[in-house]
């Protein structure tokens, strides 16, 4: 037999981190978990599976509009359809959600119980499936410890939406550990919460298939669900599936050859098409870090609109219906260190010596502040929890900042020095 399991599906949930950029594929983001959701569901039908198992939080909270819900039913009529049913558990996004309280769902689909845990067997196949919904968000004891004992003669699939061991990333909603699902004796568990692919095995199969779309930049890289497939002797084996319809990636470019920003461009250009080499079809939202020593560094002083502007003509060449740029940062060092300068020329090191200096003075930080200030209070609320710095200068945090660009600063003057 085989199944598919996914979790964290999110549906409408909104991609973040985005409305700040007018170059937004609008369209594509706001449909991009139902798009991704039809495609499991296609390939679902494609593979002929048995049934389907979603391990919490097909909703995304409070959201209200029904619609939502309206999608999720028209999508398991097509497996109705192909005679393949869904075994539902909700996760803590679910709990809070007025969708999974009202919304009638087609028969195929089967919800585990919220108030204790609950068995559904499929007699043709001899499996046991055991799970226990979210009743309310902060769900933090073990549910796992009281799962039924397996089912003999069965293949037993322990559907769990657990924060599970050491994932400190995500809040510690039902947490247990792999030793304690292992001893349940069950031959497969299938995990939802943890947003990132992982899997153990040992006595049993325990999988977190990671979520079905990536909504930020944190969560970058291949996205999707699993096709489990168990042969006669009851042996289980687990394929990665890869739906997303737009890829969230985290580009390092090193620049340490570089010794001007068209050789830096460049050199972004190259890293970017290689993005491509993989899934070209799959659009993708960058995000550029420029890294490494070099000798670009005192050039690129101050130029991130710039680079920015260089960076989206190097997308235009390559085809930007497939590569949209979410961000450029820049985090390069001098080639020259601040002990070369200081020997080279008196001037730099007494001006190496005052920025040492300013980053300590309050009276320093304070003028600093009451000139940023205002330029901080009109930034745009949705344009604020991208940029830290707009919160470090409210707080009055103003050292690192200074303490950042001194060596920027120094390499842009000894450049123009040595030009």
């Amino acid at each position: 037999m085989k199944f598919i399991h996914a979790a964290d599906i999110h549906l409408d949930s909104p991609l973040s981190g985005l409305s700040a950029y007018p170059d937004a594929p609008a369209a594509q983001l706001r449909g991009a978990s139902r798009e991704a959701f039809s495609l499991l569901v296609d390939r679902a039908i494609e593979e002929g599976v048995d049934f389907m198992v979603i391990a919490g939080d097909l909703y995304d909270g409070t959201w209200r509009d029904y619609n939502t819900g309206i999608f999720f039913c028209k999508e398991m009529g097509r497996l109705k359809r192909a005679g393949i049913p869904v075994y539902l558990l909700f996760g803590n996004h679910d709990a809070e959600s007025e969708m999974t309280r009202k919304l009638d769902l087609p028969d195929n689909v089967s919800c585990f119980s919220a108030s204790k845990p609950e068995t559904f067997r499929i007699e043709g196949l001899s499996v046991a499936l055991h799970g226990h919904s979210f009743k309310q968000k902060e769900t933090t004891a073990n549910l796992a410890a009281n799962y039924p004992a397996a089912v003999p003669g069965h293949y037993n699939i322990g559907v769990l939406h657990t924060a599970l061991e050491g994932y400190a990333a995500h809040a510690s909603y039902a947490p247990c550990t792999v030793d304690e699902l292992h001893a349940k004796g069950y031959q497969y568990w299938a995990l939802g919460h943890v947003h990132e692919f992982q899997q153990w095995s040992g006595s049993s199969t325990i999988v977190f298939p990671g979520n079905l779309q990536g909504r930020h930049v944190r969560e970058c890289g291949r996205r999707g669900a699993v096709l489990v497939s168990v042969d006669d002797e009851g042996a289980t084996s687990v394929e990665r599936v890869f739906i997303d319809v737009l890829r969230w990636e985290h580009l390092h470019v090193d620049v340490g050859a570089c010794e001007t920003l068209l050789e830096v461009t460049r050199s972004i250009g190259r890293a970017l098409e290689g993005l491509l080499a993989e899934d070209g079809q799959v659009p993708r939202a960058v995000r550029v870090t420029v890294q490494g020593r070099t000798k670009a560094h005192g050039q690129l002083f101050g130029l991130e609109v710039q680079l920015r502007s260089e960076v989206l003509a190097q997308i235009a060449a390559i085809g930007n219906e497939r590569l949209w740029l979410e961000k450029v940062r820049l985090e390069t060092e001098a080639h020259v260190d601040a002990a070369t300068a200081h020997e080279r020329l008196d001037a730099f090191a007494d001006l190496q010596d005052i920025l040492a200096d300013a980053a300590a003075d309050p009276e320093f930080t304070a003028q600093l502040q009451s000139t940023l200030s205002p330029f901080a209070a009109k930034a745009p609320l949705d344009l604020q929890p991208l940029v830290p710095l707009i919160e470090q200068i409210r707080a009055g945090k103003l050292q690192g900042l200074v303490q950042e660009v001194s060596p920027a600063l120094l390499a842009h003057l000894q450049q123009g020095e040595g030009a």
